[in-house]
Protein backbone atom coordinates (compact mmCIF):
# COMPACT_ATOMS: atom_id res chain seq x y z
CA UNK A 1 0.00 0.00 0.00
CA UNK A 2 1.07 3.63 -0.33
CA UNK A 3 1.30 3.82 3.47
CA UNK A 4 3.95 1.07 3.44
CA UNK A 5 1.68 -1.66 4.74
CA UNK A 6 0.82 -4.92 3.02
CA UNK A 7 -2.68 -6.36 2.67
CA UNK A 8 -4.37 -9.31 1.02
CA UNK A 9 -7.25 -8.03 -1.11
CA UNK A 10 -9.97 -9.62 -3.19
CA UNK A 11 -10.11 -9.11 -6.95
CA UNK A 12 -12.87 -6.55 -6.51
CA UNK A 13 -11.00 -4.69 -3.75
CA UNK A 14 -7.85 -4.43 -5.89
CA UNK A 15 -9.68 -2.31 -8.46
CA UNK A 16 -11.66 -0.32 -5.91
CA UNK A 17 -8.52 0.55 -3.91
CA UNK A 18 -6.14 0.86 -6.87
CA UNK A 19 -5.35 4.51 -6.01
CA UNK A 20 -4.10 3.47 -2.56
CA UNK A 21 -2.06 0.47 -3.70
CA UNK A 22 1.62 1.05 -4.42
CA UNK A 23 2.27 -2.22 -6.23
CA UNK A 24 1.55 -5.93 -6.27
CA UNK A 25 3.69 -7.93 -3.84
CA UNK A 26 3.21 -11.64 -4.44
CA UNK A 27 5.02 -14.61 -2.96
CA UNK A 28 7.72 -14.36 -5.69
CA UNK A 29 8.32 -11.57 -8.24
CA UNK A 30 7.09 -13.62 -11.20
CA UNK A 31 3.76 -13.93 -9.41
CA UNK A 32 3.42 -10.15 -9.67
CA UNK A 33 3.88 -10.41 -13.45
CA UNK A 34 1.27 -13.16 -13.77
CA UNK A 35 -1.25 -11.40 -11.53
CA UNK A 36 -0.84 -8.06 -13.33
CA UNK A 37 -1.66 -9.77 -16.63
CA UNK A 38 -4.75 -11.31 -15.03
CA UNK A 39 -5.92 -7.87 -13.87
CA UNK A 40 -5.25 -6.45 -17.34
CA UNK A 41 -7.30 -9.22 -18.97
CA UNK A 42 -10.21 -8.31 -16.73
CA UNK A 43 -9.82 -4.62 -17.53
CA UNK A 44 -9.48 -5.15 -21.29
CA UNK A 45 -12.66 -7.22 -21.26
CA UNK A 46 -14.66 -4.72 -19.20
CA UNK A 47 -13.66 -1.87 -21.50
CA UNK A 48 -13.54 -3.86 -24.74
CA UNK A 49 -10.49 -1.74 -25.44
CA UNK A 50 -8.91 0.72 -25.46
CA UNK A 51 -9.12 0.92 -29.23
CA UNK A 52 -6.67 3.82 -29.62
CA UNK A 53 -4.75 6.50 -27.74
CA UNK A 54 -7.83 8.76 -27.57
CA UNK A 55 -9.80 6.14 -25.66
CA UNK A 56 -6.78 5.56 -23.45
CA UNK A 57 -6.51 9.29 -22.68
CA UNK A 58 -10.14 9.35 -21.53
CA UNK A 59 -9.37 6.56 -19.09
CA UNK A 60 -6.18 8.26 -17.86
CA UNK A 61 -8.06 11.48 -17.04
CA UNK A 62 -11.20 9.77 -15.75
CA UNK A 63 -12.13 10.13 -12.09
CA UNK A 64 -13.13 6.44 -12.01
CA UNK A 65 -11.66 4.47 -14.95
CA UNK A 66 -12.64 1.15 -13.31
CA UNK A 67 -16.29 2.02 -12.73
CA UNK A 68 -17.55 -0.96 -14.74
CA UNK A 69 -15.58 -3.56 -12.78
CA UNK A 70 -18.06 -4.39 -9.96
CA UNK A 71 -20.94 -5.20 -12.32
CA UNK A 72 -18.62 -7.21 -14.57
CA UNK A 73 -17.32 -9.30 -11.67
CA UNK A 74 -20.89 -9.89 -10.49
CA UNK A 75 -21.88 -11.20 -13.93
CA UNK A 76 -18.97 -13.64 -14.04
CA UNK A 77 -18.82 -14.40 -10.34
CA UNK A 78 -19.09 -18.19 -10.63
CA UNK A 79 -16.17 -18.35 -13.07
CA UNK A 80 -13.93 -16.71 -10.45
CA UNK A 81 -14.95 -19.20 -7.77
CA UNK A 82 -11.91 -21.32 -6.90
CA UNK A 83 -14.06 -24.23 -5.67
CA UNK A 84 -17.05 -24.07 -8.02
CA UNK A 85 -18.31 -27.63 -8.71
CA UNK A 86 -18.53 -27.23 -12.52
CA UNK A 87 -16.49 -24.14 -13.46
CA UNK A 88 -13.67 -23.74 -10.90
CA UNK A 89 -11.39 -20.77 -11.63
CA UNK A 90 -8.45 -21.65 -13.93
CA UNK A 91 -9.12 -25.37 -13.39
CA UNK A 92 -10.65 -28.43 -15.05
CA UNK A 93 -13.51 -29.99 -13.06
CA UNK A 94 -13.23 -33.74 -12.73
CA UNK A 95 -9.60 -33.87 -13.85
CA UNK A 96 -8.32 -37.25 -12.67
CA UNK A 97 -5.73 -39.94 -13.13
CA UNK A 98 -8.31 -42.63 -12.46
CA UNK A 99 -6.88 -43.28 -9.02
CA UNK A 100 -7.63 -41.64 -5.71
CA UNK A 101 -4.79 -39.87 -3.97
CA UNK A 102 -3.46 -36.55 -2.82
CA UNK A 103 -1.06 -34.79 -5.17
CA UNK A 104 1.68 -32.71 -3.49
CA UNK A 105 1.41 -28.93 -3.60
CA UNK A 106 5.16 -28.70 -4.29
CA UNK A 107 4.44 -28.95 -8.00
CA UNK A 108 2.26 -25.83 -7.78
CA UNK A 109 4.45 -23.67 -5.52
CA UNK A 110 7.54 -22.43 -7.37
CA UNK A 111 9.62 -21.46 -4.33
CA UNK A 112 9.96 -25.06 -3.12
CA UNK A 113 12.94 -26.54 -5.01
CA UNK A 114 12.37 -30.11 -6.16
CA UNK A 115 14.89 -32.38 -4.46
CA UNK A 116 16.63 -29.49 -2.65
CA UNK A 117 14.15 -28.23 -0.07
CA UNK A 118 16.80 -26.68 2.16
CA UNK A 119 16.76 -23.04 1.01
CA UNK A 120 13.06 -22.45 1.61
CA UNK A 121 10.87 -21.40 4.51
CA UNK A 122 8.49 -24.26 3.63
CA UNK A 123 10.81 -27.13 4.62
CA UNK A 124 10.31 -29.97 3.89
CA UNK A 125 7.41 -29.08 1.59
CA UNK A 126 4.01 -27.42 1.24
CA UNK A 127 1.32 -29.20 3.24
CA UNK A 128 -1.56 -26.74 2.92
CA UNK A 129 -2.38 -23.36 1.36
CA UNK A 130 -5.07 -20.82 2.11
CA UNK A 131 -7.56 -20.32 -0.72
CA UNK A 132 -6.10 -16.89 -1.52
CA UNK A 133 -2.53 -18.18 -1.67
CA UNK A 134 -3.59 -21.17 -3.76
CA UNK A 135 -5.33 -18.83 -6.21
CA UNK A 136 -2.14 -16.80 -6.65
CA UNK A 137 -0.01 -19.90 -7.22
CA UNK A 138 -2.62 -21.25 -9.65
CA UNK A 139 -2.32 -18.14 -11.82
CA UNK A 140 1.47 -18.38 -11.55
CA UNK A 141 1.48 -22.03 -12.66
CA UNK A 142 -0.35 -21.21 -15.88
CA UNK A 143 2.30 -18.55 -16.55
CA UNK A 144 5.60 -20.04 -15.29
CA UNK A 145 5.21 -23.77 -14.59
CA UNK A 146 8.21 -25.93 -15.44
CA UNK A 147 8.47 -28.52 -18.21
CA UNK A 148 9.47 -32.15 -17.59
CA UNK A 149 7.45 -35.33 -17.18
CA UNK A 150 4.09 -34.72 -15.47
CA UNK A 151 1.21 -36.84 -14.27
CA UNK A 152 -0.93 -38.17 -17.10
CA UNK A 153 -4.70 -37.78 -16.80
CA UNK A 154 -7.66 -39.65 -18.20
CA UNK A 155 -9.06 -38.56 -21.59
CA UNK A 156 -5.84 -36.76 -22.53
CA UNK A 157 -4.51 -38.38 -25.73
CA UNK A 158 -1.02 -37.22 -24.80
CA UNK A 159 -0.96 -39.50 -21.77
CA UNK A 160 1.33 -42.51 -22.25
CA UNK A 161 1.80 -45.06 -19.51
CA UNK A 162 0.32 -42.73 -16.94
CA UNK A 163 2.70 -39.92 -17.87
CA UNK A 164 2.54 -36.66 -19.81
CA UNK A 165 5.82 -36.00 -21.56
CA UNK A 166 7.57 -32.60 -21.82
CA UNK A 167 5.81 -29.81 -23.67
CA UNK A 168 7.98 -26.93 -22.48
CA UNK A 169 7.43 -24.34 -19.74
CA UNK A 170 4.22 -22.38 -19.44
CA UNK A 171 3.95 -19.38 -21.74
CA UNK A 172 5.45 -16.57 -19.62
CA UNK A 173 8.42 -18.81 -18.81
CA UNK A 174 9.60 -18.18 -22.37
CA UNK A 175 9.68 -14.42 -21.91
CA UNK A 176 12.01 -11.76 -20.64
CA UNK A 177 9.01 -10.06 -19.06
CA UNK A 178 8.73 -6.26 -19.02
CA UNK A 179 6.08 -4.08 -17.39
CA UNK A 180 5.89 -0.40 -16.55
CA UNK A 181 5.05 0.80 -13.07
CA UNK A 182 3.49 4.13 -12.16
CA UNK A 183 3.01 5.93 -8.87
CA UNK A 184 0.21 3.57 -7.80
CA UNK A 185 -1.62 0.52 -9.11
CA UNK A 186 -4.19 2.65 -10.92
CA UNK A 187 -1.42 4.20 -13.02
CA UNK A 188 0.34 0.86 -13.44
CA UNK A 189 -2.79 -0.81 -14.82
CA UNK A 190 -3.47 2.03 -17.25
CA UNK A 191 0.14 2.35 -18.42
CA UNK A 192 0.17 -1.36 -19.30
CA UNK A 193 -3.28 -1.22 -20.90
CA UNK A 194 -2.27 -0.98 -24.55
CA UNK A 195 -4.39 -0.73 -27.69
CA UNK A 196 -3.29 -3.71 -29.83
CA UNK A 197 -2.72 -3.26 -33.55
CA UNK A 198 -5.27 -5.97 -34.30
CA UNK A 199 -7.69 -8.11 -32.32
CA UNK A 200 -9.81 -11.01 -33.47
CA UNK A 201 -13.52 -11.15 -32.71
CA UNK A 202 -12.99 -14.16 -30.44
CA UNK A 203 -10.47 -12.45 -28.16
CA UNK A 204 -11.92 -13.56 -24.85
CA UNK A 205 -10.46 -14.33 -21.43
CA UNK A 206 -10.69 -17.95 -20.34
CA UNK A 207 -13.65 -17.30 -18.02
CA UNK A 208 -15.75 -16.29 -21.03
CA UNK A 209 -14.91 -19.47 -22.92
CA UNK A 210 -16.43 -22.92 -22.36
CA UNK A 211 -14.61 -24.73 -19.55
CA UNK A 212 -11.57 -26.71 -20.67
CA UNK A 213 -11.37 -30.47 -20.45
CA UNK A 214 -8.33 -32.74 -20.37
CA UNK A 215 -5.97 -32.47 -23.32
CA UNK A 216 -5.53 -29.62 -25.77
CA UNK A 217 -8.48 -27.42 -26.61
CA UNK A 218 -9.25 -25.79 -29.96
CA UNK A 219 -6.35 -23.36 -30.25
CA UNK A 220 -6.51 -22.82 -34.03
CA UNK A 221 -5.71 -19.19 -34.87
CA UNK A 222 -5.14 -18.41 -31.22
CA UNK A 223 -4.26 -16.51 -29.14
CA UNK A 224 -6.86 -14.17 -30.55
CA UNK A 225 -5.64 -11.13 -28.64
CA UNK A 226 -4.43 -9.87 -25.30
CA UNK A 227 -7.39 -11.15 -23.28
CA UNK A 228 -6.82 -14.63 -24.64
CA UNK A 229 -3.05 -14.43 -24.23
CA UNK A 230 -3.01 -13.04 -20.68
CA UNK A 231 -5.24 -15.91 -19.48
CA UNK A 232 -3.72 -18.64 -21.65
CA UNK A 233 -4.32 -22.06 -20.07
CA UNK A 234 -0.84 -23.56 -20.37
CA UNK A 235 -1.77 -26.24 -17.85
CA UNK A 236 -4.69 -28.35 -16.76
CA UNK A 237 -5.10 -28.19 -12.98
CA UNK A 238 -7.48 -29.43 -10.31
CA UNK A 239 -7.00 -28.25 -6.74
CA UNK A 240 -7.86 -30.59 -3.89
CA UNK A 241 -9.48 -28.67 -1.05
CA UNK A 242 -11.62 -28.87 2.04
CA UNK A 243 -13.28 -26.16 4.14
CA UNK A 244 -9.94 -25.15 5.66
CA UNK A 245 -8.00 -24.62 2.44
CA UNK A 246 -6.12 -26.42 -0.35
CA UNK A 247 -4.10 -29.54 0.43
CA UNK A 248 -3.26 -30.95 -3.02
CA UNK A 249 -3.00 -30.14 -6.74
CA UNK A 250 -3.20 -32.35 -9.82
CA UNK A 251 -1.28 -30.54 -12.56
CA UNK A 252 -0.54 -31.59 -16.13
CA UNK A 253 -0.08 -30.04 -19.58
CA UNK A 254 -2.71 -27.83 -21.20
CA UNK A 255 -2.66 -25.73 -24.36
CA UNK A 256 0.77 -25.47 -26.02
CA UNK A 257 1.95 -22.14 -27.38
CA UNK A 258 5.14 -22.00 -29.43
CA UNK A 259 7.21 -18.81 -28.96
CA UNK A 260 8.32 -18.42 -32.59
CA UNK A 261 7.16 -15.12 -34.14
CA UNK A 262 4.65 -14.24 -31.46
CA UNK A 263 5.96 -10.66 -31.42
CA UNK A 264 2.75 -9.49 -33.11
CA UNK A 265 0.74 -10.75 -30.11
CA UNK A 266 2.95 -10.67 -26.98
CA UNK A 267 3.70 -7.06 -25.91
CA UNK A 268 5.68 -7.62 -22.69
CA UNK A 269 9.06 -8.85 -23.89
CA UNK A 270 11.82 -7.83 -26.27
CA UNK A 271 12.52 -10.08 -29.26
CA UNK A 272 15.66 -11.26 -31.05
CA UNK A 273 16.10 -12.67 -34.50
CA UNK A 274 17.11 -16.35 -34.32
CA UNK A 275 19.02 -17.73 -37.28
CA UNK A 276 19.22 -21.10 -35.54
CA UNK A 277 15.41 -21.27 -35.50
CA UNK A 278 15.24 -20.09 -39.10
CA UNK A 279 17.53 -22.93 -40.13
CA UNK A 280 15.68 -25.48 -38.02
CA UNK A 281 12.26 -24.56 -39.40
CA UNK A 282 13.47 -23.62 -42.90
CA UNK A 283 11.98 -20.15 -42.49
CA UNK A 284 13.18 -16.75 -43.70
CA UNK A 285 12.60 -14.84 -40.49
CA UNK A 286 11.92 -15.99 -36.94
CA UNK A 287 11.90 -13.88 -33.80
CA UNK A 288 12.22 -15.43 -30.36
CA UNK A 289 11.59 -13.81 -26.95
CA UNK A 290 14.71 -12.17 -25.56
CA UNK A 291 15.20 -13.62 -22.10
CA UNK A 292 16.86 -11.78 -19.22
CA UNK A 293 20.38 -12.70 -18.18
CA UNK A 294 20.35 -13.22 -14.39
CA UNK A 295 23.95 -11.97 -14.23
CA UNK A 296 23.09 -8.63 -15.82
CA UNK A 297 21.22 -5.87 -14.00
CA UNK A 298 18.25 -4.42 -15.86
CA UNK A 299 20.03 -1.17 -16.70
CA UNK A 300 22.68 -3.10 -18.62
CA UNK A 301 19.93 -4.39 -20.93
CA UNK A 302 18.52 -0.97 -21.80
CA UNK A 303 19.62 -1.29 -25.42
CA UNK A 304 17.14 -4.14 -25.94
CA UNK A 305 14.36 -2.20 -24.19
CA UNK A 306 14.94 1.32 -25.51
CA UNK A 307 17.27 0.91 -28.50
CA UNK A 308 15.98 1.76 -31.95
CA UNK A 309 14.47 -0.97 -34.09
CA UNK A 310 12.47 -1.02 -37.31
CA UNK A 311 9.37 -3.15 -37.05
CA UNK A 312 8.24 -2.34 -40.58
CA UNK A 313 11.47 -3.38 -42.30
CA UNK A 314 10.61 -7.08 -42.55
CA UNK A 315 7.19 -6.49 -44.10
CA UNK A 316 8.41 -3.66 -46.33
CA UNK A 317 11.09 -5.79 -47.93
CA UNK A 318 13.94 -4.08 -46.16
CA UNK A 319 16.57 -5.57 -43.88
CA UNK A 320 14.89 -7.18 -40.85
CA UNK A 321 15.73 -5.82 -37.43
CA UNK A 322 17.93 -8.02 -35.27
CA UNK A 323 16.21 -6.92 -32.06
CA UNK A 324 12.66 -5.71 -31.48
CA UNK A 325 11.64 -3.61 -28.52
CA UNK A 326 8.70 -4.74 -26.41
CA UNK A 327 5.45 -3.54 -27.96
CA UNK A 328 4.66 -2.08 -24.54
CA UNK A 329 7.63 0.30 -24.87
CA UNK A 330 6.41 1.39 -28.32
CA UNK A 331 2.99 2.03 -26.82
CA UNK A 332 4.43 4.24 -24.11
CA UNK A 333 6.43 6.05 -26.79
CA UNK A 334 3.18 6.77 -28.66
CA UNK A 335 1.59 8.16 -25.51
CA UNK A 336 4.63 10.34 -24.95
CA UNK A 337 4.72 11.54 -28.57
CA UNK A 338 1.03 12.45 -28.46
CA UNK A 339 1.55 14.53 -25.33
CA UNK A 340 -0.65 12.27 -23.20
CA UNK A 341 2.04 11.84 -20.55
CA UNK A 342 4.05 14.71 -19.05
CA UNK A 343 7.70 14.54 -20.21
CA UNK A 344 9.07 14.67 -16.69
CA UNK A 345 6.87 11.90 -15.31
CA UNK A 346 8.88 9.14 -13.69
CA UNK A 347 8.01 5.49 -14.34
CA UNK A 348 9.77 2.23 -13.56
CA UNK A 349 10.46 -0.41 -16.15
CA UNK A 350 10.28 -3.69 -14.26
CA UNK A 351 11.79 -6.91 -15.58
CA UNK A 352 10.78 -10.47 -14.74
CA UNK A 353 11.97 -13.87 -15.84
CA UNK A 354 12.62 -17.46 -14.89
CA UNK A 355 15.80 -19.43 -15.54
CA UNK A 356 15.05 -23.12 -15.87
CA UNK A 357 17.52 -25.94 -15.41
CA UNK A 358 17.78 -29.67 -16.23
CA UNK A 359 15.73 -29.73 -19.43
CA UNK A 360 13.51 -26.91 -18.11
CA UNK A 361 12.08 -29.24 -15.46
CA UNK A 362 13.20 -27.16 -12.45
CA UNK A 363 13.47 -23.47 -11.61
CA UNK A 364 17.09 -22.44 -11.12
CA UNK A 365 16.61 -18.69 -10.68
CA UNK A 366 13.94 -16.02 -10.72
CA UNK A 367 14.98 -12.72 -12.31
CA UNK A 368 13.52 -9.43 -11.14
CA UNK A 369 14.78 -5.85 -11.37
CA UNK A 370 13.60 -2.31 -12.07
CA UNK A 371 14.91 0.88 -13.62
CA UNK A 372 13.39 4.32 -12.95
CA UNK A 373 13.36 6.87 -15.76
CA UNK A 374 11.42 9.83 -17.11
CA UNK A 375 8.98 8.98 -19.91
CA UNK A 376 10.82 11.43 -22.17
CA UNK A 377 13.33 8.63 -22.72
CA UNK A 378 10.60 6.67 -24.48
CA UNK A 379 9.96 9.46 -27.00
CA UNK A 380 10.38 8.02 -30.51
CA UNK A 381 10.32 11.38 -32.29
CA UNK A 382 13.43 12.73 -30.54
CA UNK A 383 15.81 10.01 -29.43
CA UNK A 384 18.78 12.11 -28.34
CA UNK A 385 18.28 11.50 -24.63
CA UNK A 386 17.42 7.85 -25.22
CA UNK A 387 20.59 7.36 -27.25
CA UNK A 388 22.55 9.11 -24.51
CA UNK A 389 21.18 6.69 -21.87
CA UNK A 390 21.84 3.60 -24.00
CA UNK A 391 25.35 4.74 -24.94
CA UNK A 392 26.16 5.38 -21.29
CA UNK A 393 25.71 1.66 -20.64
CA UNK A 394 28.26 0.90 -23.36
CA UNK A 395 30.68 3.40 -21.82
CA UNK A 396 30.29 1.69 -18.45
CA UNK A 397 30.91 -1.74 -19.96
CA UNK A 398 34.06 -0.54 -21.70
CA UNK A 399 35.37 1.00 -18.49
CA UNK A 400 34.62 -2.18 -16.55
CA UNK A 401 36.53 -4.19 -19.17
CA UNK A 402 39.51 -1.88 -18.68
CA UNK A 403 39.48 -2.55 -14.94
CA UNK A 404 39.23 -6.27 -15.65
CA UNK A 405 42.30 -6.04 -17.89
CA UNK A 406 44.22 -4.37 -15.08
CA UNK A 407 43.31 -7.15 -12.64
CA UNK A 408 44.37 -9.71 -15.24
CA UNK A 409 47.73 -8.02 -15.91
CA UNK A 410 48.56 -7.66 -12.21
CA UNK A 411 48.12 -11.41 -11.69
CA UNK A 412 50.17 -12.21 -14.80
CA UNK A 413 52.93 -9.93 -13.51
CA UNK A 414 53.13 -11.84 -10.23
CA UNK A 415 52.52 -15.54 -10.87
CA UNK A 416 52.39 -18.22 -13.54
CA UNK A 417 48.99 -18.12 -15.18
CA UNK A 418 47.81 -21.63 -14.28
CA UNK A 419 44.33 -22.92 -15.05
CA UNK A 420 41.70 -23.80 -12.48
CA UNK A 421 38.23 -25.29 -12.63
CA UNK A 422 35.51 -22.71 -12.00
CA UNK A 423 31.82 -23.60 -12.36
CA UNK A 424 32.56 -26.27 -14.95
CA UNK A 425 34.99 -24.14 -17.00
CA UNK A 426 38.76 -24.11 -17.09
CA UNK A 427 39.96 -20.57 -16.37
CA UNK A 428 43.39 -19.18 -15.66
CA UNK A 429 43.96 -17.45 -12.35
CA UNK A 430 44.28 -14.16 -14.24
CA UNK A 431 40.91 -14.72 -15.95
CA UNK A 432 39.35 -15.43 -12.56
CA UNK A 433 40.80 -12.17 -11.23
CA UNK A 434 39.43 -10.32 -14.26
CA UNK A 435 35.92 -11.70 -13.71
CA UNK A 436 36.00 -10.81 -10.02
CA UNK A 437 37.11 -7.24 -10.75
CA UNK A 438 34.40 -6.82 -13.39
CA UNK A 439 31.69 -8.13 -11.07
CA UNK A 440 32.72 -5.75 -8.33
CA UNK A 441 32.86 -2.81 -10.74
CA UNK A 442 29.34 -3.45 -12.00
CA UNK A 443 28.16 -3.61 -8.41
CA UNK A 444 29.74 -0.23 -7.65
CA UNK A 445 28.40 1.40 -10.83
CA UNK A 446 24.90 0.00 -10.40
CA UNK A 447 23.57 2.65 -8.03
CA UNK A 448 25.50 5.40 -9.80
CA UNK A 449 23.90 4.66 -13.16
CA UNK A 450 20.39 4.26 -11.76
CA UNK A 451 20.62 7.65 -10.02
CA UNK A 452 22.02 9.32 -13.13
CA UNK A 453 19.30 7.80 -15.36
CA UNK A 454 16.46 8.78 -13.02
CA UNK A 455 17.72 12.39 -12.97
CA UNK A 456 17.47 12.88 -16.76
CA UNK A 457 14.76 15.40 -17.56
CA UNK A 458 13.30 16.98 -20.71
CA UNK A 459 15.63 19.54 -22.26
CA UNK A 460 18.77 17.92 -20.88
CA UNK A 461 21.96 18.39 -22.88
CA UNK A 462 23.07 14.91 -24.06
CA UNK A 463 26.73 15.96 -24.21
CA UNK A 464 26.72 17.33 -20.68
CA UNK A 465 24.81 14.31 -19.41
CA UNK A 466 27.37 12.03 -21.05
CA UNK A 467 30.22 13.95 -19.47
CA UNK A 468 28.56 13.80 -16.05
CA UNK A 469 28.11 10.04 -16.30
CA UNK A 470 31.63 9.37 -17.58
CA UNK A 471 33.15 11.44 -14.77
CA UNK A 472 31.16 9.48 -12.19
CA UNK A 473 32.10 6.17 -13.79
CA UNK A 474 35.77 7.16 -13.96
CA UNK A 475 35.88 8.02 -10.28
CA UNK A 476 34.56 4.59 -9.33
CA UNK A 477 36.80 2.69 -11.75
CA UNK A 478 39.92 4.59 -10.68
CA UNK A 479 39.09 4.02 -7.01
CA UNK A 480 38.81 0.28 -7.60
CA UNK A 481 41.99 0.30 -9.68
CA UNK A 482 43.93 1.95 -6.89
CA UNK A 483 42.81 -0.81 -4.53
CA UNK A 484 44.02 -3.45 -6.99
CA UNK A 485 47.36 -1.69 -7.42
CA UNK A 486 47.86 -1.38 -3.66
CA UNK A 487 47.11 -5.06 -3.13
CA UNK A 488 49.28 -6.27 -6.03
CA UNK A 489 52.32 -7.03 -3.86
CA UNK A 490 56.08 -6.93 -4.41
CA UNK A 491 56.19 -9.73 -6.98
CA UNK A 492 53.88 -7.78 -9.28
CA UNK A 493 55.94 -4.63 -8.73
CA UNK A 494 59.07 -6.50 -9.82
CA UNK A 495 57.26 -8.22 -12.66
CA UNK A 496 58.34 -10.97 -15.02
CA UNK A 497 58.74 -11.79 -18.70
CA UNK A 498 55.47 -13.07 -20.15
CA UNK A 499 54.87 -14.85 -23.44
CA UNK A 500 51.57 -13.99 -25.10
CA UNK A 501 49.34 -16.00 -27.42
CA UNK A 502 50.71 -14.29 -30.52
CA UNK A 503 54.19 -15.50 -29.62
CA UNK A 504 55.50 -12.13 -28.49
CA UNK A 505 57.21 -11.57 -25.16
CA UNK A 506 57.32 -8.53 -22.94
CA UNK A 507 58.06 -7.56 -19.37
CA UNK A 508 54.89 -7.09 -17.33
CA UNK A 509 54.87 -5.40 -13.94
CA UNK A 510 52.63 -3.09 -11.94
CA UNK A 511 53.93 0.02 -13.68
CA UNK A 512 53.29 -1.28 -17.19
CA UNK A 513 49.89 -2.63 -16.18
CA UNK A 514 48.91 0.74 -14.70
CA UNK A 515 50.10 2.63 -17.77
CA UNK A 516 48.01 0.38 -20.00
CA UNK A 517 45.03 0.86 -17.69
CA UNK A 518 45.25 4.67 -17.79
CA UNK A 519 45.48 4.76 -21.57
CA UNK A 520 42.58 2.35 -22.07
CA UNK A 521 40.41 4.22 -19.55
CA UNK A 522 41.03 7.52 -21.37
CA UNK A 523 39.87 5.86 -24.59
CA UNK A 524 36.81 4.30 -22.94
CA UNK A 525 35.68 7.50 -21.19
CA UNK A 526 36.89 10.37 -23.39
CA UNK A 527 34.56 12.96 -21.82
CA UNK A 528 36.18 12.31 -18.44
CA UNK A 529 39.76 12.41 -19.69
CA UNK A 530 41.86 14.74 -17.51
CA UNK A 531 42.71 18.02 -19.23
CA UNK A 532 46.49 17.45 -18.92
CA UNK A 533 46.34 14.02 -20.56
CA UNK A 534 47.55 13.78 -24.14
CA UNK A 535 49.60 10.62 -24.40
CA UNK A 536 47.84 8.29 -21.99
CA UNK A 537 49.47 9.31 -18.71
CA UNK A 538 47.05 10.41 -16.07
CA UNK A 539 48.67 12.36 -13.30
CA UNK A 540 45.41 13.77 -11.96
CA UNK A 541 44.23 10.33 -10.80
CA UNK A 542 47.62 9.05 -9.61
Amino acid sequence: MLDGGERELSLREVFVQADAIRRLSGDVPTQDFALLRLLLAVLHDVLDGPQDTDEWAELWHSDDPFAGLPDYLDRHRQRFDLCHPTTPFFQVPGLTTGKDGVFPLNRLVADVPNGDPFFTTRFPGVQRLSFAEAARWLVHAHAFDTSGIKTGVLDDPRTTGGRAYPQGPAWAGNLGGVTVEGANLRETLLLNLIAPDSTQHNDLPTWRRPPDGPGTGDITHRPAGLRDLYTWQSRRVRLQADTDGVFGALLTYGDPLAPQNKHTVEPMTAWRRSRAQEKKHDAQLIYMPREHDPERAAWRGLAALLGADDRTAATAGGRPAEVLQPTLVHWLGRLENDGLLPDGKLVRLRTYGTVYGTQQSVVDEIVSDEVAMAVVLLDESDRQLTTCAVNAVSHAEEAVDVLGNLAHDLVVAAVANDKRRVQGDDKTVAEIARDQARDRAYGELDGQYRSWLAAIRPGGDPQELTATWQRAARREIVRLAEQLLTAAGERAWSGRMVQFKDGSERWVNTASAELRFRKQLNDALPYARPANTETGSDDSDA
